[in-house]
């Protein structure tokens, strides 16, 4: 995963609000009969330019959403977040999804379906335009769209890595 540099760590200060992606049911064939479990994939962030994925696994739904949120707060990024929207055009592949983000102007929303509507909501992007291709899988969604965020870079940060002033990172 891109980005590996930019992992938060979670200190309590942080109030992170949970959002529930999907749950799965998954069920086990024995000679007993069946057995029901779930899976469920939770997004957590504060609104502000720190957002983690998680995966819960349980007999029940709300323990599999519980150590969903447990998971995320282990996975926590912080992303860069401009004006209400990201830095610049994004195009990223996570196993059979491919996504790719855009930019928008002030007023325009939050353009996005599903998988990367929770995703970008958590980490506190309001203006943006998102199209998913391929596979419309909520893990491979969640985990594409999370890497897209990490790979951003602002002007700032491009002017570090470079050495250069923000003048020169704009008119070359």
């Amino acid at each position: 995963m891109a980005g590996n540099n930019k992992k938060v760590r979670n200190n309590n200060d942080i109030e992170l609000k949970d959002r529930l992606v999907a749950i799965n049911r998954v069920t086990k064939v024995t000679k007993g009969g069946r057995t029901f479990s779930f899976s469920a994939i939770v997004v957590v962030g504060d609104e502000n330019g720190v957002v983690g994925w998680g995966l819960g696994k349980a007999n029940e739904v709300t323990t599999a959403i519980a150590k969903g949120v447990e998971a995320a707060k282990k996975n926590i990024v912080r992303v860069p977040i401009l004006n209400g929207t990201i830095p610049h055009e994004q195009v990223t592949k996570f196993g059979g999804a491919q996504i790719f983000m855009k930019p928008a102007s002030h007023g325009t929303g939050l353009v996005a379906g599903g998988a990367m509507r929770a995703v970008l909501e958590s980490a506190g992007v309001t203006d943006v335009l998102a199209k998913s291709k391929g596979s419309a899988n909520a893990h491979n969604l969640v985990k594409a769209t999370i890497n897209a965020l990490c790979e951003m870079r602002d002007a700032r940060t491009v002017a570090m890595q470079r050495g250069v002033t923000l003048d020169k990172v704009f008119n070359g």
